[in-house]
Protein backbone atom coordinates (compact mmCIF):
# COMPACT_ATOMS: atom_id res chain seq x y z
CA UNK A 1 0.00 0.00 0.00
CA UNK A 2 1.34 3.98 -1.03
CA UNK A 3 2.46 5.55 1.74
CA UNK A 4 1.25 8.67 0.07
CA UNK A 5 -1.05 9.92 -2.27
CA UNK A 6 -0.84 12.80 -4.53
CA UNK A 7 2.45 14.20 -2.37
CA UNK A 8 0.38 14.10 0.79
CA UNK A 9 0.22 11.09 3.31
CA UNK A 10 -2.14 8.66 2.57
CA UNK A 11 -3.71 8.08 6.19
CA UNK A 12 -5.14 11.01 7.13
CA UNK A 13 -6.81 10.96 3.90
CA UNK A 14 -7.89 6.55 3.79
CA UNK A 15 -8.78 7.43 7.07
CA UNK A 16 -11.61 9.46 6.19
CA UNK A 17 -13.21 6.23 4.59
CA UNK A 18 -13.26 4.42 7.48
CA UNK A 19 -14.43 7.52 9.49
CA UNK A 20 -17.63 7.44 7.33
CA UNK A 21 -18.41 3.97 6.67
CA UNK A 22 -18.23 2.42 9.98
CA UNK A 23 -20.15 4.70 12.35
CA UNK A 24 -23.08 3.92 9.08
CA UNK A 25 -22.09 0.99 9.07
CA UNK A 26 -22.72 -0.15 12.53
CA UNK A 27 -26.22 2.13 12.60
CA UNK A 28 -27.20 0.36 10.08
CA UNK A 29 -27.14 -2.79 11.64
CA UNK A 30 -28.62 -1.89 14.85
CA UNK A 31 -31.24 -0.74 12.64
CA UNK A 32 -31.35 -4.07 10.50
CA UNK A 33 -31.60 -5.66 13.82
CA UNK A 34 -33.97 -3.75 15.70
CA UNK A 35 -36.35 -3.53 12.66
CA UNK A 36 -37.81 -5.97 10.27
CA UNK A 37 -39.20 -3.17 8.07
CA UNK A 38 -35.66 -1.48 7.97
CA UNK A 39 -33.90 -4.78 7.27
CA UNK A 40 -36.37 -5.49 4.63
CA UNK A 41 -36.01 -1.79 3.04
CA UNK A 42 -32.20 -1.72 3.24
CA UNK A 43 -31.73 -5.85 2.49
CA UNK A 44 -28.44 -5.54 0.31
CA UNK A 45 -27.42 -2.29 1.66
CA UNK A 46 -26.34 -2.98 4.89
CA UNK A 47 -24.81 -5.82 4.04
CA UNK A 48 -22.79 -3.87 1.36
CA UNK A 49 -22.03 -1.04 3.46
CA UNK A 50 -20.62 -3.14 6.25
CA UNK A 51 -18.50 -5.23 4.36
CA UNK A 52 -17.19 -2.29 2.62
CA UNK A 53 -16.12 -0.64 5.94
CA UNK A 54 -14.66 -4.36 7.00
CA UNK A 55 -12.37 -3.97 4.00
CA UNK A 56 -11.77 -0.41 4.27
CA UNK A 57 -10.21 -0.90 7.80
CA UNK A 58 -6.88 -2.35 6.83
CA UNK A 59 -6.09 -0.23 4.20
CA UNK A 60 -6.24 2.61 7.00
CA UNK A 61 -4.58 0.35 9.46
CA UNK A 62 -1.44 -0.38 6.43
CA UNK A 63 -1.16 3.52 5.37
CA UNK A 64 -1.18 4.35 9.26
CA UNK A 65 1.96 1.89 9.84
CA UNK A 66 3.38 3.46 6.44
CA UNK A 67 3.08 7.19 8.79
CA UNK A 68 4.23 5.78 12.03
CA UNK A 69 7.50 4.98 10.16
CA UNK A 70 7.58 8.48 8.94
CA UNK A 71 7.08 10.40 12.68
CA UNK A 72 8.52 10.68 15.31
CA UNK A 73 7.95 7.58 18.24
CA UNK A 74 5.57 9.16 20.85
CA UNK A 75 3.30 7.16 23.05
CA UNK A 76 0.88 9.18 21.80
CA UNK A 77 1.48 8.06 17.82
CA UNK A 78 1.72 4.06 20.00
CA UNK A 79 -1.49 4.08 21.90
CA UNK A 80 -3.44 5.16 18.27
CA UNK A 81 -1.91 2.44 16.56
CA UNK A 82 -2.60 0.25 19.27
CA UNK A 83 -6.05 1.27 19.02
CA UNK A 84 -6.32 0.97 15.58
CA UNK A 85 -5.01 -2.56 15.48
CA UNK A 86 -8.58 -3.20 17.65
CA UNK A 87 -10.99 -2.33 14.92
CA UNK A 88 -10.61 -5.11 12.37
CA UNK A 89 -11.72 -7.74 14.42
CA UNK A 90 -14.56 -5.51 15.34
CA UNK A 91 -15.86 -4.34 12.23
CA UNK A 92 -15.38 -7.98 10.92
CA UNK A 93 -17.36 -9.09 13.62
CA UNK A 94 -19.85 -6.43 12.81
CA UNK A 95 -20.06 -7.24 9.09
CA UNK A 96 -20.05 -10.88 9.79
CA UNK A 97 -23.01 -10.87 12.00
CA UNK A 98 -25.07 -8.81 9.43
CA UNK A 99 -24.20 -11.21 6.70
CA UNK A 100 -25.38 -13.89 8.82
CA UNK A 101 -28.84 -11.94 9.74
CA UNK A 102 -29.06 -11.35 5.88
CA UNK A 103 -29.39 -14.89 5.11
CA UNK A 104 -31.82 -15.33 7.93
CA UNK A 105 -33.52 -12.98 7.26
CA UNK A 106 -33.87 -14.08 3.03
CA UNK A 107 -34.43 -17.75 4.53
CA UNK A 108 -37.01 -16.59 6.39
CA UNK A 109 -36.34 -17.68 9.92
CA UNK A 110 -37.84 -16.40 12.61
CA UNK A 111 -37.62 -16.75 16.48
CA UNK A 112 -35.06 -17.26 18.97
CA UNK A 113 -31.98 -17.91 16.06
CA UNK A 114 -32.99 -14.48 14.79
CA UNK A 115 -33.24 -12.93 18.03
CA UNK A 116 -29.49 -14.04 19.28
CA UNK A 117 -28.01 -13.16 15.81
CA UNK A 118 -29.87 -9.44 16.20
CA UNK A 119 -28.47 -9.08 20.00
CA UNK A 120 -25.18 -10.24 18.55
CA UNK A 121 -25.55 -7.57 15.71
CA UNK A 122 -26.06 -4.84 18.07
CA UNK A 123 -23.46 -5.59 20.75
CA UNK A 124 -20.63 -5.58 18.16
CA UNK A 125 -22.05 -2.55 16.72
CA UNK A 126 -22.10 -0.32 19.57
CA UNK A 127 -18.72 -1.82 20.56
CA UNK A 128 -17.18 -0.88 17.67
CA UNK A 129 -18.52 2.20 17.43
CA UNK A 130 -17.16 2.93 21.18
CA UNK A 131 -14.10 1.84 19.50
CA UNK A 132 -13.70 3.51 16.63
CA UNK A 133 -14.75 7.37 18.51
CA UNK A 134 -11.97 6.03 20.75
CA UNK A 135 -9.63 5.34 17.81
CA UNK A 136 -10.22 8.54 16.15
CA UNK A 137 -9.90 10.55 19.63
CA UNK A 138 -6.69 9.38 20.20
CA UNK A 139 -5.59 9.87 16.53
CA UNK A 140 -6.49 13.69 16.55
CA UNK A 141 -4.47 13.56 20.41
CA UNK A 142 -1.45 12.42 18.72
CA UNK A 143 -1.48 14.72 16.03
CA UNK A 144 -2.91 17.85 17.67
CA UNK A 145 -1.34 17.43 21.11
CA UNK A 146 0.51 20.59 21.87
CA UNK A 147 -0.66 22.77 19.77
CA UNK A 148 -2.75 25.66 20.62
CA UNK A 149 -5.69 26.25 19.06
CA UNK A 150 -7.43 29.48 19.76
CA UNK A 151 -10.61 29.65 22.12
CA UNK A 152 -13.95 31.05 20.19
CA UNK A 153 -13.63 34.37 19.87
CA UNK A 154 -9.51 34.74 20.58
CA UNK A 155 -8.07 36.56 17.43
CA UNK A 156 -4.18 36.37 16.43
Amino acid sequence: MPSTLLGLPAHPLVVHAVVVLVPLACVMAIASAASPRFRQWARWATPAVAVLAALAVPVATSTGEGLERGVPHSSLVEQHAQLGDTLLPLMGAVALFVLVLTFLHRRGAKGAVVVAVSLLVGLASVGTLVQVVRIGHSGATAVWHGTKVPAAGEHD
